[in-house]
């Protein structure tokens, strides 16, 4: 997201780049796109080929999927050379597009981890009802919002620019912070807001998971009420939780929905599970939920967090920096479309069947 306004035109140049520097750069930046494209791309696949990934809550991931893709194929390049060249050579009107898709891709983005958050957020604490409710058409209507407020955060710009042909054409492509309101706007609306919602909504995710882990680690199993396995799965469903074969989605918050993963196990066997097992059981399970939410919000906050200081840092004139450290702190936000698909998928067995199953296509070809 290049929206900024480094120190002056001249500081902006900075020191000339070695062809080494270029060369090292230009690979390294070539690589993380590449990855980005390719992770992306199989996430996609992995979806619409495999029936079993068809749910509402892999729509969002396969939402999150595409927008990802599109900063790596529309954005990312133009950067590539824009950093390498250390000016821009395309002209003013690619440079209006880059900017706006740029901005637009990025929010959209961060956006898609809210709202996967807060639809996480409605399925474990209130599962039955919200079943219902998790259809197509509401994932569909949750992407348009995504996409429909990422429009309205990062297109105001072009109505205050200037659109008059420039001579010569610029050698910058940056939008300058001429409007302190409109950097406070776009930064809550684009970041500072999203994670605010996310911190919220994975910290109660957490605990209801706890809280759910406890109940099962100080109740006997639900299977022996039944030895009957059907009837054990068909009074999980009436106690409002979430089954082992329900296990599809794309969460790695499904990791703390696993509360009655014994379901099938004989009466016997559940006799010898004693407290301190059953105790020991859930805090691993706890210990292993607060990794996962730990690697999902460490990695969106490394990434971004950094971009969105620096910007309201410089765009209300606290500080200036160098046109090093702004590309730095952009392309740190760029990794984040790299670490999504591996976060929001690697959790979860029905993804990792379908990645092998695409493998395994590709080398038959």
């Amino acid at each position: 997201m290049n929206i900024t306004n480094c120190t002056t035109e001249a500081s902006v140049a900075g020191r000339a780049k070695t062809i080494t520097e270029k060369m090292l750069i230009s690979m390294t930046l070539v690589i993380i796109t590449t990855l980005t494209m390719l992770l992306n791309l199989a996430v996609i696949m992995a979806i619409c080929t495999t029936k079993k990934l068809h749910q509402p809550a892999n729509y969002l991931i396969c939402s999150l999927a595409v927008t990802d893709l599109l900063v790596a194929v529309l954005v990312m390049p133009l950067s590539i050379m824009y950093i390498v060249m250390d000016s821009w050579k395309l002209g003013y009107f690619i440079c209006e597009v880059w900017l706006s898709v740029d901005m637009t891709c990025c929010t959209c983005s961060i956006l898609h981890l809210c709202v996967i958050a807060l639809d996480r957020y409605w399925a474990i604490t209130n599962a039955v009802e919200y079943a219902r409710k998790r259809t197509a058409k509401r994932a569909g209507l949750m992407i348009l919002t995504v996409w429909t407020i990422s429009i309205f955060i990062s297109m105001p710009p072009l109505f205050w620019r200037s659109h008059r042909q420039l001579s010569p054409p610029p050698s910058q492509c940056t939008i300058q912070h001429d409007h302190v309101i409109y950097t406070i706007y776009s930064t809550l609306g684009a970041f500072y807001i999203p994670l605010t919602l996310i911190l919220i909504l994975y910290y109660r995710i957490y605990h209801a998971a706890k809280s759910l882990y406890q109940k099962r680690g100080s109740s006997r199993h639900l299977s022996n009420r039944s030895t009957d396995s059907q009837n054990s799965f068909a009074s999980c469903k009436l106690t409002q939780t979430f089954c082992v074969s329900d296990f599809s989605t794309s969460d790695p918050t499904t990791e703390f929905e696993k509360f009655h993963t014994s379901i099938r196990i004989p009466p016997f066997d559940n006799d010898l599970d004693h407290p301190g097992e059953r105790q020991q059981i859930s805090s691993t399970r706890e210990r292993k939920a607060a990794r996962i939410l730990g690697l999902i919000l460490g990695a969106f906050i490394l990434s971004w967090l950094p971009f969105f200081i620096k910007e309201l840092i410089v765009g209300l004139s606290i500080y200036t920096v160098s046109s090093e450290v702004a590309d730095f702190f952009t392309w740190l936000g760029y990794v984040n479309s790299l670490i999504n698909p591996l976060l929001y998928t690697s959790f979860n067995e029905d993804f990792k069947l379908a990645f092998k199953k695409l493998i395994r296509c590709r080398e038959h070809t």
